[in-house]
């Protein structure tokens, strides 16, 4: 109910004390774009081309985003382009930013973390947002339509030993070495789980003098080879993945396909991991456990959406046709709430090539529509042939790439499925079995798992797996933890 109440009476956010308040009525023809990864720099880029006024909020200190994450100007990298892939795309796109916040048409506000956006009744959007290095001095930016183009996150399935310190996320190694210039800490990483994320994970680590002992795919042989004859359409895509498997086979990095990891040991920290081979039906094969010794291990099965603020904002959250979910859209990329755009990972997992065609398809929507005017076709003609071919791409990989249908039973009961509250998957396998749960939600009310800090963005997928429940994103009202100073400040306002 205190929630409730506070959203009520931010419905006219106007600038008071501690707050303050970017974009302020900046005018006609102003957007808000929300995240500064390929899919928000290219709206923001072709919005501006076009006279439109952005805001572009972003929660990282440099635009880029995970895919194009990089270390920060004062370290002096020399080659920070040998990190990425697509790097010649990205230094034209930026080139355009930078023009565009040279001649004042793009703000950047970095380090901002979006916690809501909502209408401002007949007059926009407002978002909200948090600055400052504790996260608590309020911002708010108004604009008369929004783009939400908040990427995606990582997900992990829990497994046996998963919780050992020197266990991280593949994403998040692949941040540490391109943000960080760092290595996982240890002598000897495993990169494992599934997806096309773990080979280039892999093939930087080498690269950059990590010792990879092995990659461990869960898709078997077959489901590979026939990702391969459906994607040979796609050449570009064939040859990115030969070259990353040639530079593992270069290094000498071992690739089990149709294996997965089964445990993590270790006392203090990670000391080995188990890796078993698996059936078509994804269960072990009996006397295939083969121990691989190692001091990190760089795991992930697959990317979800952000969908928080869209859901908040009421916008329709749906399956996609090209597989997983995302926030509906339109040929625009238009939401089904007036004035709202989505674009990138947020309205679909595809990929960074995607993501930068969605947002150009988005900024030229964008630009029209604030006008009265309808799109140019010809203009968005090639960003629109560029998106069906990488959705009919992206449906090929959801199709390969996928955790083995009985992952579930590998996870043993004293497993740890939900790590903020601790809670073990027997507590939640006897929610469903002798206290009656049927969903997440029940789960949860009666276990706790997804009550802690992360409120279910990082376990209910596994949570769901183990209680053998169906799985969607949440819709929360605030789509990250905000301090209740901040939430006081705001129903303080006056109206």
């Amino acid at each position: 109910m205190r929630v409730a109440r506070v959203r009520m009476r931010m419905r006219k956010p106007v600038g008071s004390e501690g707050r303050q308040e970017r974009g302020g009525r900046a005018g006609a023809g102003a957007v808000v774009v929300v995240g500064a990864g390929p899919a928000g720099v290219a709206a923001a880029v072709c919005a501006a081309d076009q006279g439109v006024r952005v805001v572009l909020v972003d929660s990282a200190v440099r635009a880029g985003g995970q895919f194009y994450r990089q270390p920060d100007a004062r370290w002096g990298a020399r080659r920070p382009q040998v990190l990425h892939h697509g790097w010649r795309t990205w230094q034209r796109l930026t080139a355009r930013l930078d023009a565009h916040l040279a001649d004042g048409q793009v703000t950047h506000l970095a380090e901002r973390h979006v916690w809501f956006v909502e209408r401002a009744g007949g007059d926009g959007f407002v978002v909200h947002a948090l600055g400052g290095s504790g996260q608590d001095r309020p911002e708010t930016v108004r604009g008369d339509a929004v783009l939400l183009a908040t990427g995606a996150y990582e997900k992990v399935l829990p497994f046996p030993g998963w919780t050992l310190p020197g266990v991280v996320t593949a994403g998040g190694a692949q941040a540490m070495l391109k943000g960080g210039l760092v290595l996982p800490p240890g002598r000897t990483v495993v990169v494992a789980g599934t997806g096309p994320l773990l080979m280039p994970v892999a093939a930087g680590l080498a690269a950059a003098g990590a010792r990879v002992g092995a990659l461990i795919e869960s898709a078997g042989p077959g489901r590979l080879a026939w990702g391969a004859a459906k994607v040979a359409g796609h050449p570009a895509k064939l040859a990115e993945g030969a070259r990353y498997a040639a530079a593992l086979v270069w290094r000498g990095v071992p690739v089990r396909t149709g294996h997965a990891v089964v445990a993590a040991h270790g006392s203090v920290r990670l000391e080995a991991v188990t890796v078993a081979a698996l059936d078509a039906e994804g269960r072990v094969r009996a006397g295939t456990g083969r121990r691989i010794a190692c001091d990190a291990l760089a795991v992930g099965h697959g990317l979800l959406p952000h969908t928080g603020l869209a859901g908040a904002l009421g916008c329709r959250i749906e399956e996609t046709a090209y597989g997983g979910w995302g926030v509906a859209v339109d040929g625009e990329q238009r939401t089904d709430l007036p004035g709202v755009w989505a674009a990138g990972e947020a309205s679909g997992v595809g990929g960074a090539e995607l993501a930068l065609a969605e947002g150009e398809i988005a900024g030229r929507s964008i630009a029209a529509r604030l006008r009265g005017r309808e799109p140019d076709r010809r203009g968005c003609a090639a960003a629109a042939g560029t998106r069906a071919g990488l959705r009919a791409f992206a449906r090929v990989i959801d199709g390969v790439y996928g955790p083995p249908a009985q992952w579930a039973e590998r996870v043993g009961d004293d497993t740890v499925v939900c790590r903020c509250e601790e809670v073990p998957a027997s507590a939640v396998r006897s929610a469903v079995a002798g206290l009656g749960a049927t969903d997440l939600r029940s789960v949860k009310l009666l276990t706790r798992a997804g009550m802690g800090w992360c409120q279910g963005r990082v376990c209910a997928p596994g949570v769901a797996g183990v209680a053998g429940c169906a799985w969607s994103p949440a819709s929360r009202v605030l789509a990250q933890p905000v301090p209740l100073a901040v939430l006081a400040r705001e129903e303080g306002a006056a109206p």
